[in-house]
């Protein structure tokens, strides 16, 4: 009698969660959802500038070089765990919206069957081959040694990370953006500890870094599927939910591809940059690009800390037919997304020299970055509109046009301008590709935003 009290207590409580999302006040809980997930995923991005810059100072030139090779492969691997992550996160947020738990469930239990699969192809493919692969993307006879030293060691823990983030995902899907929060805690707060000690302590250099990313992860993840386990959450690991299902997998996958392909394209992306910069300014010109890549990545996760927030709310209530709310959220995330991208691009137009700095003592290095930074930054203010967006179609299942958007900042304008400003500019063309490629993607998707709430406006009479 005392365990039923037990269980018909949890079950109130999670449905008063699920509740909170289609009644409480917009702002409200817009702050609720999305502080815990810009703290997380800014302590996540703040280890990762902080390994840079232990790699960077301890190491040296050369090595941060070596590092930014490595971003295509671990973009690769990001996009085939935010492919799952992401996709099942929105889908879990629909049906929750719908009253569809056991859907919920079983999009649960596929999740990670299907990023258990994934994970174990990609690691295999690329520790058979990863010496080809890092020479493709850009690395030369200086820098490979640095780059394959750290994948190498780091191999084993993409996976390891994919899950760790990817449940964290959808943890704060079902309503518990706190505990998501003390997940990436968890890791960000080993790794800080365990890398300087790894890299300076006991010498073991840049791999120092990359094994003790693992270790960490390993933590995060451990913590994040044991919330699943218990008899408490909103969603549990049941008997019955883990064997794939061909239309959960295509309606977690169709709406993952989206964020999936934003890393996908960073891959590609990154190896043409990679080939350009070598081509107009060797190694050091790569180094730069590693040091912009690090600082514009801190400003983005704040922002994708604040779409993971928003994303429940509009998932959920656009599975409930809440067509006002769904509105606020994504006008006021686009308001503080704004406001923080541009924060990040008058800091880098004023203080360059401090930022390239704090990563490196070399001088050639520090101006080559200072210019990259002057020219790179000059229109980063708009990005937070676009990740917004993108993440607001990726959050009611509206697959293509998400996707669009995502191709169309990284692909479809910055390819051709980096094939051609280059050309009559030299190095200064490959900087100035991603202001001009800014600046279209911003009309694009302001146009399409436009014809969204229009449509949505016609087809529902909510307000």
């Amino acid at each position: 009698m005392h365990q039923e009290s037990i269980r018909c207590a949890m079950e109130n409580d999670n449905r008063k969660k699920l509740e909170e999302l289609a009644s409480e006040p917009v702002g409200k809980l817009l702050w609720r959802y999305s502080l815990p997930a810009v703290v997380g995923m800014l302590v996540n991005s703040l280890y990762n500038v902080i390994d840079r810059i232990f790699i960077g100072q301890g190491v040296g030139a050369d090595a941060i070089t070596g590092l930014a090779i490595t971003f295509p492969v671990m973009n690769l691997a990001a996009a085939l765990g935010v492919l799952v992550g992401a996709g099942a996160s929105a889908r879990i947020s629909i049906m929750l919206g719908a009253c569809d738990h056991r859907g919920a469930e079983l999009v649960l239990g596929n999740s990670l069957t299907l990023i258990l699969l994934i994970g174990a192809i990609y690691v295999s493919f690329f520790g058979l081959f990863l010496d080809d692969i890092l020479i493709a993307f850009g690395a030369s006879p200086t820098s490979l040694p640095y780059a394959h030293d750290f994948m190498i060691y780091l191999l084993p823990g993409l996976l390891v990370m994919n899950i760790s983030f990817s449940f964290n995902n959808i943890m704060r899907a079902s309503g518990y953006p706190v505990r998501a929060m003390v997940t990436m805690f968890i890791g960000a707060g080993c790794n800080i500890i365990l890398a300087p000690i790894f890299i300076f302590v006991l010498g073991w250099g840049i791999k120092g870094a990359a094994i003790a990313t693992d270790i960490s992860m390993t933590i995060s993840m451990l913590f994040v599927l044991s919330h699943f386990f218990s008899q408490g959450s909103t969603l549990r690991f049941t008997r019955g939910i883990y064997r794939l299902r061909w239309k959960i997998i295509l309606g977690i996958v169709g709406i993952g591809a989206a964020p999936s392909l934003i890393n996908f394209a960073s891959c590609f992306i990154n190896v043409i940059i990679n080939r350009s910069l070598f081509h107009y300014g060797g190694d050091i010109a790569i180094g730069a690009s590693g040091i912009f890549n690090t600082y514009a990545s801190l400003m983005c996760m704040i922002v994708v800390g604040i779409c993971q927030g928003m994303q429940p709310i509009i998932g959920y209530n656009y599975g409930a037919g809440q067509l006002h709310r769904l509105k606020r959220a994504y006008w006021l995330a686009v308001g503080v997304s704004t406001a923080i991208t541009t924060f990040g691009s008058v800091f880098a137009l004023t203080c360059p020299e401090l930022i390239a700095r704090a990563f490196t003592v070399d001088q050639q290095l520090i101006a080559t970055t200072v210019e990259a930074l002057s020219l790179v930054m000059l229109v980063f203010s708009v990005v937070g509109f676009q990740i917004v967006s993108t993440t607001f179609f990726q959050s009611i299942g509206q697959a293509g046009k998400s996707i669009f958007l995502s191709l169309t900042r990284q692909v479809i304008f910055l390819i051709p301008l980096l094939l051609i400003l280059p050309r009559y500019l030299g190095l200064k063309g490959v900087w100035l590709s991603f202001p001009s490629s800014d600046i279209i993607a911003t009309l694009v998707t302001a146009g399409l935003m436009i014809w969204q709430f229009r449509h949505l406006n016609a087809s529902h009479t909510l307000e």
